[in-house]
């Protein structure tokens, strides 16, 4: 196996980890608003629309490998990374109140937002948005070597 198969198996590698990461967040926020019923909040949205589109965009760039699918998908993801910060940050209390989007409907900061009483949903989305930036940097640093 020679340096060029070795590097487009980890590019495809990356880029597909990318894309599970995607898709199974898109299907658990799909899971949890349409099966558990739980009414996505102003911030959830926002998120969504910044979610839904990685598993497109990042299937493309898998058939063939396209390493360039990180300038389109690392814009995408970190807009969604900062809505999910801000949301986390107001779950928490950091943000007060008043500072809160969410003043008709469900709010951000309601106690359907926590998974199995222990883990808060804005939190999965944040750490989902996280590994997936993580790894779009990782495929642009190989680019640029």
């Amino acid at each position: 196996m020679n340096r060029q198969t070795v590097n487009v198996s980890t590019d495809w590698l990356l880029i597909f980890s990318c894309w599970f990461i995607a898709t199974i967040s898109t299907l658990g926020s799909l899971f949890f608003s349409e099966v558990m019923e739980l009414t996505p909040c102003l911030l959830c949205w926002y998120q969504r629309i910044f979610l839904f589109p990685l598993p497109i965009l990042l299937f493309v760039g898998l058939y063939p490998v396209d390493k360039q699918v990180v300038r389109y998908a690392l814009p995408v993801a970190t807009i969604g990374l900062l809505f999910s910060i801000y949301h986390c940050l107001l779950f928490f209390g950091v943000i007060p109140e008043s500072l809160q989007p969410c003043s008709q409907g469900v709010s951000c900061k309601d106690a359907n937002m926590v998974l199995f009483d222990v883990l808060p949903i804005p939190l999965l989305s944040l750490a989902s948005f996280l590994a997936i930036i993580i790894l779009l940097l990782m495929i642009r640093a190989r680019i640029d070597k």
